[in-house]
């Protein structure tokens, strides 16, 4: 059985509205200008009180994260599925992928277990991971608590499993776990960043031919 590991913002959807919007919100709480949309960006995949720590050193971290929750919240209930729309092939991706008889799904993202089943709820995916990682129960990435625990749940070795993800936390905390990784072109780090990618896909389609070469090695 194999294990296949996603990341979210900027993997399987699009959030990068919501998230700049609700990073602005956060600053605003504690008025201070809000950064660069290329740096609020650079920080996606933390956990939120790495981001605010990294992006504001001396702010009031607790505050932020708070805001930045209840932004993000309202604007997945106001605007639905457009909140954080999945890349094209994405969904098909998942659903070949579920219909596998050796392939299990997972995700390990810096989302908080509340953000993370608000978006499975709206995008229709409940069921289809059979581990969910998120930023409540570990350190931030790159460590490689989530993927560790991913594994123990699937009942896999880190031969028999990769992360698909867009940043370079994603790549670390794979090399850190000791799991293959590979790429995304279409998300929030280049793909010069991507260090230790076995492969960078240009799109979903090109999924299914990366993994056959992965564990045909």
């Amino acid at each position: 059985m194999r294990l296949v590991v996603f990341d979210v913002d900027g993997t399987l959807v699009d959030s990068q509205a919501d998230i700049v919007a609700s990073m602005a919100a956060a600053f605003g709480a504690v008025e201070m200008p809000a950064p660069t949309r290329q740096d609020i960006l650079g920080i996606v995949g933390l956990s939120l009180p790495v981001a605010m720590r990294t992006l504001a050193p001396e702010a009031d971290h607790d505050r932020m994260v708070a805001v930045y929750k209840d932004s993000y919240a309202d604007l997945r209930l106001s605007k639905g599925a457009a909140s954080s729309p999945l890349y094209p092939g994405a969904r098909a991706a998942l659903d070949r992928l579920n219909g596998r008889d050796d392939i299990l799904l997972g995700i390990a993202t810096g989302k908080s277990k509340r953000g993370l089943d608000g978006l499975i709820e709206i995008h229709g995916l409940e069921g289809m991971f059979v581990t969910r990682q998120v930023a409540d129960f570990h350190p931030s990435k790159p460590h490689p608590s989530m993927l560790q625990a991913a594994m123990d749940e699937a009942g896999v070795y880190a031969a028999d499993a990769v992360m698909i993800g867009d940043t370079s936390f994603d790549a670390d905390m794979a090399e850190a776990a000791r799991m293959p990784f590979i790429g995304v072109s279409w998300g929030y780090h280049p793909a010069s960043r991507l260090n230790g990618a076995r492969a960078v896909l240009n799109s979903f389609d090109d999924l299914d031919d990366a993994l056959g070469a992965l564990w045909v090695e």
